[in-house]
């Protein structure tokens, strides 16, 4: 049932200024709708309009005339790139992802956990013809769901598995219907035991990745390095030979960032692996 039109304050506000503009970010280029938003926010008409148009006018958002369909504003891509110059770690990751599609020839990424949801930050295609864009910048998906977001959760200590996988439940009930809480646990189970993620096609089928996770030198979990690609190229020999190229970056990508970004100049690509 959807809430009260009832104006709220404060940190409510915020919360649910925050709920629709992220809304509008996972639509896009294709923009979203107000019907579309008011759905996938479970707020009221009334509510989600009031809150596009305080968007609007911050330059937050922005509506198409023609097609009345919302987009992120400019001021998003200020605060973004504000943002992006405090987060050294983002910076490091731009050559490792880059070096990571080059030499499997597929899809690498770079996430960054955000509370109970992995948020995908990079995203470098390598050069092999058939491409998954099951993920891209800015996708946002619950922890477990996907190869690298899956890698985070295993990472964590069970009593915040459990608080991850309960605070998303209903979502992931209702927006990933190859998943289920029981099977994420199995999952969870496997990736500690492997050392790395598989997702095999249960985000979009045919389409398989291989994770890591990122820690920082306290053992907090920062996020994952993951590679995706289709499912002829995942065999179990390949998905060894990912899983052993990711390792190596994420090492190398931690050892740069705890050492302020001053690490070693990075090598040269190596030869692709053995596609």
């Amino acid at each position: 049932m959807l809430e009260s039109s009832a104006p709220v304050g404060g940190a409510q506000a915020i919360s649910r200024a925050m709920q629709v503009l992220r809304g509008v970010s996972r639509t896009r280029r294709d923009g979203a709708g107000l019907l579309a938003l008011t759905r996938d926010t479970g707020m009221s008409k009334p509510t989600v309009h009031r809150i596009l148009a305080a968007l609007a006018a911050e330059g937050m958002v922005e509506q198409d005339p023609a097609s009345r369909r919302y987009f992120l504003g400019p001021e998003c891509h200020v605060l973004g790139h504000v943002a992006s110059e405090r987060f050294g770690i983002n910076r490091l990751a731009a050559p490792v992802v880059a070096r990571l599609a080059h030499e499997c020839g597929d899809s690498a990424f770079f996430s960054l956990r955000r509370d109970v949801f992995a948020v995908c930050v990079l995203r470098e295609d390598g050069d092999y013809p058939l491409k998954t864009h099951v993920l891209l910048p800015g996708d946002r998906h619950p922890l477990g769901i996907g190869a690298g977001s899956l890698a985070i959760l295993a990472a964590l200590p069970d009593d915040e598995v459990e608080s991850s996988l309960q605070a998303n439940a209903a979502l992931i009930a209702r927006r990933y219907p190859h998943y289920s809480v029981p099977l994420i646990r199995t999952l969870v189970d496997e990736v500690r035991e492997q050392g790395y993620s598989v997702n095999r096609g249960l985000v979009v089928p045919g389409s398989w990745g291989i994770g890591v996770p990122l820690r920082d030198e306290q053992g907090h979990v920062l996020g994952a390095l993951s590679i995706a690609a289709v499912e002829s190229r995942m065999d179990e020999e390949r998905q060894f030979q990912l899983a052993k190229l990711l390792s190596r970056e994420a090492k190398r990508l931690l050892t740069q960032a705890s050492s302020g970004g001053t690490g070693a100049r990075p090598r040269p690509p190596s030869p692709k692996p053995k596609s």
